[in-house]
């Protein structure tokens, strides 16, 4: 899905059930197409081939196979997000078109490449895979140095969660890595985290590192927080700065609606509140298209720590 797109979607408990696995990354397990839509739309959508059944329940949109069948088509090697789709990594966006990478030279038919989108490039015989897809390093590192670094994020973080790629293999990548792209690299590989749960969080901390001043704020994921006037558990939160004691949570859309998780919620929330934390709740849409609103706001979270902080 195309950012774009985000705007004209229907409210999340009336999507169907593409739009939500565009949103999930891509990726998501029965349960949660399940508990989002219904049975018979996720029987439909299979029996329609809009999405593909994986191993031990987990479905995906037909991105990785739409660019392998492209690959073949002009014996190319799919790169790029279509890459990441093949190794199973989530991504905020997925590609409009097959991304797919053809030696320097070959003629690609125009109207081929109406339907590709077409890289010339050399790729040597270690950045290839079977001989159509380049490897996870190759492909991770791609992205990187690519991709807007949100999208750069967000597959580094897919990528250290799936295992195919170490956090030493990521950042070795990256600084060895030539030419127009490096820096962002080096700067995404050095943030990228296993711990992220999804893309939402993992834009949402891309956001975070622009916050000014640089390293002002540090968000890490995925954070238990006990009571410090109890001792009890209070919940584990998508993103937490201890020192400053900041919350910023990537509120799920999968969940509006339900009573059970609201009160669970709330009290988290309460708590998290009266024991000092400065919670910041973002939605989806927020994140991922107001994104210098959301910076704002963090900066604006930080200045208040700060001024709190001298006057104390």
């Amino acid at each position: 899905m195309s950012p774009a797109a985000v705007l004209s979607l229907p409210l999340p408990l009336s999507m169907p059930l593409i739009s939500h696995l565009e949103r999930l990354g891509g990726f998501a397990s029965w349960t949660q197409l399940v508990s989002l839509t219904s049975r018979r739309e996720l029987d439909d959508a299979l029996a329609q081939e809009q999405i593909v059944k994986l191993h031990r329940g987990r479905y995906a949109l037909t991105t990785a196979r739409q660019a392998q069948q492209a690959a073949h088509r002009v014996t190319g090697v799919v790169v790029g997000r279509s890459a990441a789709a093949h190794w199973g990594w989530s991504m905020k966006w997925q590609p409009e078109r097959p991304e797919i990478a053809v030696p320097r030279g070959r003629k690609v038919p125009d109207d081929v490449q109406k339907d590709l989108d077409v890289r010339w490039r050399h790729l040597g015989p270690a950045d290839v895979v079977d001989g159509w897809v380049t490897s996870p390093v190759q492909t991770v590192l791609d992205c990187m140095r690519s991709l807007p670094a949100d999208e750069g994020l967000a597959i580094a973080d897919s990528a250290l969660r799936s295992g195919r790629v170490s956090r030493l293999q990521l950042r070795a990548a990256a600084a060895t890595s030539p030419g127009r792209g490096h820096a962002r690299a080096v700067r995404i590989a050095a943030g990228a985290d296993k711990r992220a749960a999804n893309p939402f969080e993992s834009v949402l901390r891309s956001i975070a590192l622009d916050v000014t001043p640089v390293g002002g704020l540090t968000l890490v994921p995925q954070v238990r927080i006990d009571s410090s006037r109890t001792g009890r558990f209070i919940g584990r939160v998508d993103l937490a700065d201890r020192a400053l004691m900041i919350v910023a949570e990537a509120d799920s859309f999968e969940f509006h609606g339900e009573r059970e998780q609201m009160e669970r919620d709330c009290v988290r929330y309460d708590e998290l509140a009266v024991d000092g934390w400065l919670v910041l709740r973002f939605t989806w849409v927020q994140v991922m298209t107001r994104q210098a609103w959301v910076k704002e706001m963090l900066e604006a979270a930080m200045e208040r720590r700060r001024r709190e902080s001298v006057a104390a």
